[in-house]
């Protein structure tokens, strides 16, 4: 199976994490500290959404993490992508009912945890599972592909760690802005089509569903960050990769074989790679094979979205060789 969200920078190899016994340890010693004092006081749904600063980080980020994973959602409020994957971060921890906790981290208030996990762009989302920072994904992501990786995180903090979640109050109700159900939109159920057949690997299906939408509402964010990625996929879905890269290596200035690999690189995660060889492409050529470059360069922009450093600095190569 294809991946299905180009901003994913992949689920790390969460069976490796380092320090396995000694964290299992300090998460069972958390448990029988609780079990003294009268076991762990269940909490009410509100409480699986909490906002992190870095005052509090060790307090409610490391300390919590020896009793259930930690999901750390780095997001600010002029990034439009965050806006998306906020409420559905805050919608599955409701969900998974304790399984993990979701600590939302402002990253303007907050630069030096910023700066400590490593950011490049948002939205980034990490995890910290007994005391242990694993990274999760960067950018917007299908929420298939999401629950998928919090199941795996789930897991291995069941089988490494011993993490158990924390235990909800179900008689608390849920809180009213993940309980309140937003007045469907005009575009609800094409998105949700579109979305569907992305998962299903039906490219065709979900780049017309894409183009419905953006016939009528040409700006919508979500419909143009599908479509890229649809279109994207559509391409690399039948690519023969070893004869592709063989392809672009031996003719660097044939620039639909650079096109082809850039495809590829950026499916593989190689973002920088991607943008540097079609900035290359367009640098080295004139005319229409210039211009085809410098679309297609475009194109993947708007895969991995217009916030992330790596398209501004994309952006900024890209103007020096044309000017």
């Amino acid at each position: 199976m294809q991946p299905r969200n180009m901003s994913m920078s992949g689920v790390v190899d969460l069976a490796a994490v380092k320090a396995a016994g000694e964290a299992k340890a300090k998460a069972e010693q958390a448990r029988a500290d609780a079990a003294r004092t009268g076991g762990a006081r269940a909490v009410p749904p509100a409480a699986l959404v909490i906002d992190v600063d870095e005052a509090g980080f060790e307090r409610d980020v490391l300390q919590r993490s020896a009793e259930v994973p930690v999901v750390i959602d780095f997001w600010a409020e002029w990034c439009e992508p965050c806006k998306q994957l906020g409420p559905l971060l805050e919608r599955l921890a409701v969900e998974y009912n304790g399984r993990f906790l979701l600590a939302k981290v402002d990253v303007d208030a907050n630069q030096m945890l910023m700066q400590q996990f490593g950011i490049q762009g948002i939205p980034a989302v990490f995890a910290v599972v007994a005391g242990q920072a694993l990274p999760l994904f960067q950018g917007a992501a299908p929420e298939a592909q999401i629950r998928e990786t919090l199941d795996q995180l789930i897991q291995v903090g069941e089988e490494r760690f011993g993490l158990t979640g924390i235990a909800v109050d179900p008689d608390a109700g849920v809180p009213d802005a993940v309980q309140a159900e937003a007045p469907a939109g005009p575009y609800d159920a094409l998105l949700e089509a579109a979305a569907s057949a992305l998962d299903a690997n039906d490219f065709p299906g979900a780049i017309q569903a894409y183009k419905n939408v953006l016939v009528d509402d040409p700006g919508n964010p979500e419909a143009k960050l599908g479509l890229a990625q649809a279109e994207l996929l559509g391409r690399v879905q039948s690519m023969d990769p070893q004869a592709v890269r063989k392809e672009a290596a031996d003719n660097p200035g044939d620039v639909n074989a650079q096109i082809a690999a850039a495809d590829l690189d950026l499916v593989g995660g190689h973002v920088e790679d991607a943008f540097g060889r079609l900035v290359e492409a367009v640098r080295r050529t004139a005319g229409d094979d210039r211009n085809t470059a410098r679309l297609r360069l475009l194109e993947l922009f708007e895969v991995i979205g217009p916030e992330d450093p790596r398209v501004t600095a994309a952006r900024t190569a890209l103007a020096r060789v044309l000017f």
